[in-house]
């Protein structure tokens, strides 16, 4: 009985290894063709295309007539025993069908079917188990597809397009999710036009992954277009976000990153959150970072934001990112920043040509979280106040 019991868990083992509903089934025919020592194919729910079958483990001349099993695939709505009722099979040998059931639902049936001595009771109910243990992971994959496309809708939803710059600036921005599963997360870039031609730059992170650190990033950037209206330095913008988010004791704390750039005068007035420093790129392609003061998350009701201010030439372009584009795992983040700083980027290269070969050198297709990435540079045009 103990080999047997080791011989069951070794089998289940191999089914539902991911949360791919193909994958299973797949998986399931090659462990019930090796247990069985003939052929295994999946019928689904009869559709307009009639019955076929699929997932073929072994040699398909041996499985009965796909007719044979189809009313075993139609929904049994209580069903106690995974083993159908089939009649005799239509085929070279002898066949069984299993119902693919668990809590009531019918994913479909696994026949089957090989040359020889009939399929004992021992071996009917082994299937049967693994049939139904493939059943409950088939399930589980839909599920997780259904929440993964809701998540998905949401999250599209929360991400807002940047607002436009004032034409004055060339203005680049990236956002790269991590992994394949995530359409947005915590990161975020924004611009705020300002009066007499000024534009606000941002870029934020929100701690944390997926739909909730989404929710309080559009909630960040909410509270930031109002207080922007406001025309407010830099470190009183921080001030105000950090008072609105300490009284909501369920919003995640944030980095953020201010810029306001000024082109008429030439300069760039800078105030962090917690947030790394920003780059600029000189017209030789050289990066060098900024230093500014450094205040704390959002969100912590400690205040204490103050601003720098730099000039800004047209040559320069200024880069803004979250922490995704730099960090690696087990590295120290100055020694992330002296590889940035590292980077040389062609001479007279455009803001997008900039943010393309950041991404490239720095490897940010394989960033270990989440990237938010804008860049700037002045860009000379007639002044006009009503703009």
């Amino acid at each position: 009985m103990s080999s047997q019991l080791a011989a069951l868990r070794t089998a289940a083992a191999r089914i539902g290894t991911t949360l791919d509903e193909g994958t299973t089934c797949g998986e399931l025919t090659r462990e019930a063709a090796r247990q069985t020592g003939g052929t295994a194919a999946l019928l689904r729910p009869r559709t307009q295309t009639g019955v076929a079958y699929e997932a073929v483990s072994g040699n398909p001349a041996v499985l009965p007539d796909a007719r044979w099993a189809a009313p075993a695939t139609q929904e049994a709505p209580g069903l106690e025993e995974n083993r159908a009722a089939c009649p005799a099979p239509e085929g070279p040998g002898p066949a069984l069908c299993v119902r693919l059931a668990t809590n009531g639902h019918l994913y479909g049936t696994l026949v089957c079917a090989r040359d020889g001595a009939p399929f004992t009771g021992l071996e009917a109910a082994f299937l049967a188990f693994l049939a139904e243990h493939a059943a409950s992971h088939i399930r589980h994959a839909r599920e997780h597809d259904q929440v993964s496309g809701i998540v998905g809708k949401l999250q599209r939803a929360l991400l807002a397009d940047p607002g436009r710059p004032h034409p004055n600036l060339d203005v680049a921005i990236r956002y790269l999710p991590v992994g394949q599963s995530a359409v947005v997360g915590g990161d975020w870039c924004e611009t705020v036009r300002l009066h007499f031609g000024r534009t606000l730059l941002i870029v934020g992170d929100v701690m944390g992954h997926g739909l909730e650190a989404a929710v309080d990033m559009t909630a960040y950037r909410s509270s930031l277009r109002y207080i922007a209206s406001a025309d407010l330095p830099p470190h009183r913008v921080l001030r105000q976000l950090d008072d609105i988010a300490s009284r909501e004791p369920d919003r995640r704390p944030a980095t953020c990153l201010i810029a306001r750039l000024d082109p008429n005068r030439g300069q760039v007035t800078l105030a962090s959150a917690g947030h790394l420093p920003p780059a600029v790129i000189d017209g030789q392609g050289r990066t060098a970072l900024l230093p500014i003061p450094v205040g704390p998350p959002l969100g912590t009701g400690l205040g204490g934001y103050e601003s720098a201010t730099y000039r800004l030439e047209s040559s320069q372009t200024l880069m803004l990112f979250t922490d995704g584009l730099v960090e690696r795992r087990g590295e120290d983040i100055d020694q992330s920043l002296a590889r940035l700083s590292g980077v040389g980027i062609e001479g007279g290269a455009g803001v997008e040509d900039v943010l393309d070969t950041m991404l490239t050198r720095l490897d940010a297709g394989h960033a270990e979280d989440d990237v938010a990435v804008l860049a700037a540079r002045l860009h000379h045009r007639p002044y006009d106040a009503r703009r």
